[in-house]
């Protein structure tokens, strides 16, 4: 299992330094994040001051870019990190795929198959398997000229890897991804009862295992000798907790560990703006459910014990935000990641 970081929103300088940071500690790998600023040159100054940092886009947003400029994207990166970097590629929610981007949203699951497959198309003609021509519902490609490919290299198995959570979604990175990125919002009972069938429902479909489709699950570690300590992560994670769970799609993730109402409660608190009832409502309960609470020097077994055999690769959702408020723990999270990457 590997062990990696989870930022963005970084300057190119930042990112450097960090990567060179987290590779000398031996974290496995960077996940970036697109929100404000694009993931992509944020990964090439990590690249470059690097040599065995792996990175991914935890989620590069799929529908406002054609499928033509993600491949093209995954492509020259792969090539320029020697193989170290995989696509990761989410839908994003309506409002900001209709009203931020000016682009089109349908139906997101049937429209991220369709946009995964003609991903793929563009790599396999990159890698001169075939013509590109491919027709789907959404997406029509079939014009590649010799000038306009970007050439061959080395490194030319780029994975392709989407966020899921509902059953539709799921069965997708079953049948066609490389791997799935899990929601940070997430359960023992949720990832055991709902999203693993679902992915091996959609592997059988395409005659593959289970186990050929990596997850890559972020991870609300919250690490500490004393509850001082932990205290600004703990309170992080009620927070984004309480956000996620004010969705209603998420209601059922309650709903299955017996909190019958819990997203309707905040959803409420959400509407009024009460921020520190949003997070008192996620009690310590709820919490052991969604977060992984330990000693330092505990934290890697605690990870281990919980996702040994289901996770490819643990992102740490709230170490940035500790190291940059205490620079000194970065050594510490440095020996969670050894003893998890082994």
């Amino acid at each position: 299992m590997k062990f990696d970081l989870m930022t963005g929103g970084l300057t190119w300088q930042q990112s450097s330094e960090i990567s060179q940071q987290l590779e000398q500690q031996g974290f496995s790998g960077m996940l970036f994040t697109e929100a404000a600023k694009v993931p992509w040159m944020m990964i090439a100054a990590a690249a470059m001051a690097t040599e065995k940092l792996q990175f991914s886009t935890g989620i590069a947003v799929a529908f406002p870019r054609s499928p033509m400029m993600s491949a093209q994207i995954a492509w020259e990166l792969a090539e320029n990190t020697r193989g170290r970097f995989r696509l990761g590629l989410g839908s994003q929610v309506k409002a900001h795929v209709t009203r931020r981007y000016a682009s089109h949203f349908d139906k997101p699951a049937p429209q991220m198959r369709d946009y995964v497959a003609a991903v793929q198309a563009c790599l396999r003609a990159f890698r001169g398997e075939e013509k590109l021509n491919h027709e789907g519902p959404y997406y029509n490609l079939n014009l590649l000229p010799a000038q306009w490919s970007p050439g061959r290299h080395e490194f030319e198995a780029v994975k392709v890897d989407i966020s899921a959570v509902g059953p539709y979604m799921c069965r997708v990175a079953g049948e066609l991804c490389d791997g799935l990125h899990v929601h940070p919002m997430h359960s023992q009972h949720y990832l055991q009862h709902r999203l693993l069938p679902e992915v091996a429902a959609g592997a059988a479909k395409a005659g593959r295992q289970p186990g050929d489709i990596e997850l890559i699950v972020p991870v609300f570690a919250i690490a500490g000798d004393t509850e001082e300590e932990r205290a600004a992560m703990t309170q992080r994670a009620r927070t984004q907790i309480a956000f996620y769970g004010s969705t209603p799609n998420y209601a059922y993730q309650f709903d299955d560990l017996g909190f019958p109402g819990t997203t309707a409660k905040l959803g409420s608190l959400m509407k009024q703006g009460d921020m520190a009832g949003l997070a008192n409502t996620i009690n310590d309960d709820i919490l052991q459910h969604f977060a992984v609470t330990a000693r330092w020097d505990d934290m890697a077994d605690a990870l281990l014990d919980r996702y040994s055999g289901v996770a490819s690769r643990v992102v740490t959702y709230l170490a940035a935000e500790d190291i940059q408020r205490n620079p000194d723990h970065l050594p510490r999270w440095g020996e969670i990641a050894r003893a998890v990457s082994g």
